[in-house]
């Protein structure tokens, strides 16, 4: 019997229409082997949700650029606890204030990866926290 493969559902909220970074993330996570699926641009944190449930996805990755982290994120994370998604891990990355990662985190936010990570090292962070 194969193994699942995980699952990553990759969304960018909000009215931001800048989707390099988040398609270049959704590239290398498929290469190393997770499904993933991209919402596209500007996603409501009830869409994002919906996604999330009709894919049956293990990972939500949420791009931001535009500064509404601090808007959408709460958002997202109460409508997943609204329904019962909480297992579900998110992460978010793009231009994100180092002093708001400790609130990110307290949210559920599970990592915070900042410009100029390596795809690599997000592939390697969910791999090793869901296996």
């Amino acid at each position: 019997m194969t193994e699942r493969r995980i699952r990553v559902l990759v969304a960018k909220p909000g009215l931001d229409g800048h989707d390099r970074g988040a398609k270049v993330i959704a590239a290398a996570l498929r290469d190393a082997g997770m499904e993933v699926i991209y919402t596209g641009l500007r996603q409501t944190a009830e869409r994002v949700i919906t996604a999330a449930l009709q894919e049956d996805v293990d990972v939500i990755g949420l791009s931001f650029l535009a500064g509404d982290h601090m808007v959408l994120i709460p958002k997202v994370m109460h409508a997943l606890k609204e329904k019962g998604m909480e297992d579900i891990m998110v992460l978010t990355g793009g231009i994100v204030l180092k002093r708001q990662i400790p609130d990110l985190m307290k949210m559920g936010i599970r990592k915070v990866f900042l410009p100029g990570t390596p795809p690599a090292e997000i592939v390697n962070y969910i791999q090793g926290n869901l296996r």
